[in-house]
This record gives structure tokens, sequence and C-alpha cells, in this order.
């Protein structure tokens, strides 16, 4: 296998609770974009008490429609996977209508110190009052009416990312680390893509039937899918290294050539991306540039 095998078709279903598994429905957000596939998912799991995962956006439409599903039923706990601003912000308001208590890795932070003259380009896009009542750690568990969540902590995409394991099922709700639809968005300070590819590793460990990610369809046989995923990820890594040895020194060189498929829309995301796998390589001793890694530093080969 080169690479995963995307699967892009995905009902949203706006507004309706679409039942995915035993005592589990899917509610998808109307927030699309390219960053977002047709918008966000978010769970319910269990049946008169229940825990909803991932809450989504700061979007009247899908919190009543969440009112809506959760009509007659007790939620006991709210969990949330990361702190974006299309997963968490409506965990608060779930919590002050429902009295639940909001469950996560930890507050917003990124995976490295920002550097000097450095800016956080998905700043904006980080819900940085979000703060769990519960501190999820790995291993963890937290039980309801019927059902128990265990944390399985997937730093990466961001610091904090966490996905949750429903104990007893095969389920495991994988947030934005795994996705069936796209590769995930890695990008500095708020992402690391050595972090990335430790968590896909402890994925592939496990031995999870069904993974239900935050955005698009769910990944129905997950052991190929995530060896694919780190192919994927691996063979990207080649291309930049190609790239640098025939003399595209720098990311914008780079992602003209490597994205040349890909939309525009997506170009400065991808620049992100090659710098997280740049920064890998810069750890592992196999690129080099002078002063520290940036989107706009020459870089060259350790070998050169």
């Amino acid at each position: 296998m080169s690479g995963a095998n995307f699967d892009l078709f995905f009902e949203p279903a706006y507004g309706q609770p679409v039942p995915v598994a035993d005592g589990i429905q899917r509610l998808t957000a109307k927030n699309p974009s390219p960053f977002t596939f047709h918008g966000t998912n978010s769970y319910i799991v269990g049946g008169a008490s229940v825990a909803v995962i991932d809450p989504g956006p700061e979007n009247e439409a899908h919190f009543e429609a969440l009112m809506a599903a959760l009509a007659g039923r007790q939620v006991t706990h709210v969990f949330v996977s990361h702190t974006h601003r299309d997963h968490s912000p409506l965990a608060r308001r779930l919590k002050e209508r429902m009295g639940a208590l909001t469950v996560g890795e930890g507050p917003h932070r990124p995976s490295r110190p920002l550097r000097d003259g450095e800016i956080n380009p998905f700043a904006e896009s980080s819900d940085v009052d979000f703060v769990p009542d519960i501190a999820i750690r790995d291993k963890g568990t937290i039980s309801g009416d019927g059902w128990t969540l265990t944390g399985v902590l997937t730093p990466g995409h961001t610091a904090n990312h966490a996905a949750f394991a429903l104990e007893g099922s095969g389920i495991l709700f994988s947030g934005d680390h795994v996705m069936a639809w796209a590769t995930t968005v890695v990008a500095p300070p708020d992402g690391s893509m050595a972090d990335y590819m430790a968590s896909l590793d402890k994925l592939i460990a496990r031995d999870d039937r069904l993974l239900l990610p935050g955005h698009g369809g769910p990944v129905t046989s997950p052991a190929p899918f995530l060896r694919g995923l780190k192919t994927h990820r691996r063979l990207r890594e080649r291309s930049i290294i190609e790239r640098i040895r025939k003399g595209d020194g720098t990311i914008p060189e780079m992602v003209k050539v490597i994205y040349r498929d890909t939309d525009k829309r997506l170009h400065g995301a991808a620049a992100l991306s090659v710098l997280a796998h740049i920064e890998e390589l810069m750890e592992r001793g196999e690129v080099r540039t002078d002063g520290p890694p940036s989107l706009f530093a020459h870089y060259r080969l350790a070998e050169g």
C-alpha cells in the first residue's frame, strides 16, 4: 500500500441525529470548509444518561439540534478531543444548560514555545478559554450509565489532542487525529509532526474495529488505513528531501511542486505541514538550516 485510501463519501444530514453504532448518534454541524470537510461531527453516547463528544463550534443551529436530540436525557459529561474552535466552544453552553462536567486533556497550548518573531498562524482558531473540569490522562476512564470512555492521548494535531475509546465496543472516537476523508493538518507551533507520528504508532498498536472521526465518515478498517497514513507521511518526508536535493531550498518552492495538484486555498496549511516535517527531519539530523527552522528559511541536507 503506497498510502491511505481516502473516502470522500459522506452525508452530513445537518440537524438530524444519525445512528452510527449501538448507543451512538452523530450530529454534524453545518460549518463546511476546506479544513472541516462537510462540518464537525458531535457524538452522543449512551441511552437515558449520555456523554457528548466534541459538541462543536459556536453555532446556534447546531446547538438547537443538539438540544432537540438530547431532550429527555441527562448529559453527565462533555468530552472534548482538542481545543480548536470547530470542536470545543459549545462545551460551555452544554455545561450551563445541562449541568454536565467537561472532560479533556487540558487547556490549549502550543506543542513548542514560539520562537522570536514567530506568529502562531492558528491562534484565531484556538479556544484558549476552555479549561476542562476533568483533565483526563492516558488510559484514564470515565463512566456513565452503561458506558465507559477511556482516554487515549494523541498529541500531534494539537498538544492537547485526545481520542476516546468506548470500552467493550472496539470503537475509538479519533477526533482530528485520524479521519477517513483526508490527512490531518499538523501545523507548528500548535502541532508537532514527531508527536503526530508517535501517536499514529500508538493507534497502530491498538486493535480498534471502528474509528469515528471529528469530520467525515467512519474508518471501517483501521489497521490498514493507519498503516497507509504512516506510509503517506513518510513518502511526503521523502518528497521533501528530494526537493531539497534538487535545489528547492525553501518551503514555498517545495509546496509549489509537491502540492501542485492541491487546491491553492490549502497551500498555506501545506506549507505548515512541510515545516512540521522539516522540524522532525532536523531533530533527526537529516536536514539543516542557519538559525531556527521557519517558513522562510533556506534548507539543505545534512550530507551536503
